[in-house]
């Protein structure tokens, strides 16, 4: 009898939607992930958005001016308990969606949220700065807890069909607007066509060299004598990529965003604690900005990527 509860137990806990929370009710991703994932007919099973912290920057416009218009259609539409703090959504979730609009609140909310001890994707940018991103990578070890952010347009179909193990080099591109409040400038938006870039390439940037003429040209040397630039579009423009090898060239066309592909991967992680993407790499491709941010102040120099 005991044998036969247990086994009730572990399938019916199979099935069971994972109870998922927000940080954060200032991006338009909360409504468009609630969307998908809140849907009875969902092409996304396995878990539902049941909780939301409303955090907020009230010296960043795009945040003071949408989180309470956003709080309240999660609330409203998708019927999602606000609460009053992160310790608040803690007991209520299974696994918790960092989804605050500003980079920089990310490492003073990752703090609250590890106590949880649920496992956490923090959507893009992880921070403002290489710094708090690796503060971020240190806490979350430190309390043994299973994480990953990136942008969705890493699982672009488009991408796939292009990828190549021979590739010789790849130049991706996308907008590129920023935002003052954010010391690594592509973090902020062209943080997209560098997730693309490093979709394509991996990681093993050795230096890189950035030219602003109008929109900016950033360009990295992998140590494998690989090339890849990122051509961030001032201040708008479509995704696509390029990839070149010794044989031919593949283009993507205009890339087009879709946060379904991501959910999937998310929802995933949130069932097994596998990572889609590794520490590793998104610590480079900070590493990757940052030297970006510096060869800009310097003029062009070639900058090292720290490791």
């Amino acid at each position: 009898m005991r044998l036969a509860l247990f086994l009730f137990s572990a399938i019916f806990a199979m099935a069971a939607d994972l109870r998922v929370g927000i940080i954060g009710t200032d991006t338009s991703h909360v409504i468009a992930f609630s969307k998908v994932l809140n849907d009875p007919a969902s092409t996304v099973p396995g878990a539902k958005i049941v909780a939301a912290y409303k955090g907020g920057s009230p010296d960043l416009a795009s945040s003071r001016d949408r989180v309470e218009g956003y709080a309240k259609d999660l609330a409203e539409k998708y019927k999602v308990e606000i609460v009053p703090t992160i310790a608040a959504l803690c007991g209520k979730v299974d696994a918790i969606l960092l989804e605050s609009v500003d980079g920089r609140k990310h490492l003073e909310q990752a703090k609250e949220a590890v106590k949880c001890g649920k496992p956490m994707f923090i959507d893009k940018p992880l921070a403002s700065t290489y710094g708090d991103a690796a503060a971020i990578a240190k806490l979350a070890k430190g309390a043994n807890l299973k994480w990953f952010s990136s942008s969705s347009l890493r699982w672009a179909e488009a991408l796939g069909r292009v990828k190549s193990a021979d590739a010789k080099s790849v130049t991706v591109w996308g907008p590129g607007p920023s935002d003052p409040t954010h010391y690594l400038d592509l973090s902020w938006y062209a943080i997209h066509p560098v997730e693309m870039l490093y979709a394509l390439m991996g990681t093993g940037c050795d230096e890189v060299t950035r030219v602003v003429a109008g929109d900016d040209v950033v360009i990295g040397k992998w140590k494998d004598g690989r090339v890849g630039t990122v051509l961030a579009l001032r201040p708008y423009g479509d995704f696509g990529a390029l990839v070149h090898s010794e044989k031919k060239t593949l283009a993507t066309g205009t890339i087009k965003s879709d946060y379904t592909p991501m959910l999937r991967e998310i929802v995933k992680f949130f069932q097994t604690g596998v990572a889609p993407v590794s520490e590793e790499e998104t610590l480079e491709l900070f590493a990757f900005m940052d030297a970006a941010q510096k060869s800009k102040e310097q003029g062009g120099k070639a900058i090292k990527v720290r490791r």
